[in-house]
């Protein structure tokens, strides 16, 4: 905690606001407390959260599990940036439950990122753990950095893919998944 407040107190002495004004007081508690939970995906591995499949061998057909919400804070403004993502694989011998695609989402999101970065963690760390025939992410986010400075662009949503196996090589798998998340 002494450095939250030790961070605070020179933030606030820079932006010329008064550290002890009552609304004030309790704020690097509260930040410390929320960064906690905004950045608990450092605190986990990916790979050992998808290492004991579901099943084994049970289904070879497309899985898409669609508008994962997310959240997560842009690494190069510390501002948030939030919106759905959609992971589409074919397995090959390896299913896992669909509450570990939304932890894998929720692991990469909780760290500092970029979007184009958090797409592909999620799509490689799938092929790596799963040895799936092919994996197709696809993020739509909106971005407060966009919306609150710079360029102040209120209605710009970026949207990012990563295509890995199958959905790279074959128009048709991409075509279905794509059709799956209209």
């Amino acid at each position: 905690m002494t450095n939250f407040k030790i961070f605070f107190d020179e933030f606030f002495k820079n932006i010329g606001e008064d550290k002890n004004r009552e609304g004030l007081k309790k704020t690097p508690q509260r930040v410390e407390s929320s960064w906690k939970q905004l950045y608990s995906g450092y605190a986990k591995d990916p790979l050992s959260l998808l290492d004991s499949p579901l099943y084994d061998g049970v289904c070879d057909e497309m899985v898409v599990l669609k508008n994962i919400e997310f959240y997560s804070m842009c690494e190069h403004h510390i501002l948030p940036f939030f919106g759905e993502i959609s992971i589409g694989y074919i397995p090959n011998n390896k299913l896992v439950g669909i509450s570990k695609l939304v932890e894998l989402v929720e692991i990469f999101s909780k760290r500092l990122q970029i979007q184009e970065n958090l797409t592909t963690q999620i799509a490689d760390t799938l092929m790596k753990a799963l040895n799936p025939k092919g994996v197709m992410v696809v993020a739509k986010a909106t971005h407060l950095c966009m919306i609150m400075q710079g360029m102040e662009k209120k209605n710009s949503i970026l949207i990012t893919s990563a295509v890995r196996g199958i959905f790279k090589k074959d128009a048709r798998s991409r075509a279905e998944f794509m059709e799956h998340i209209k």
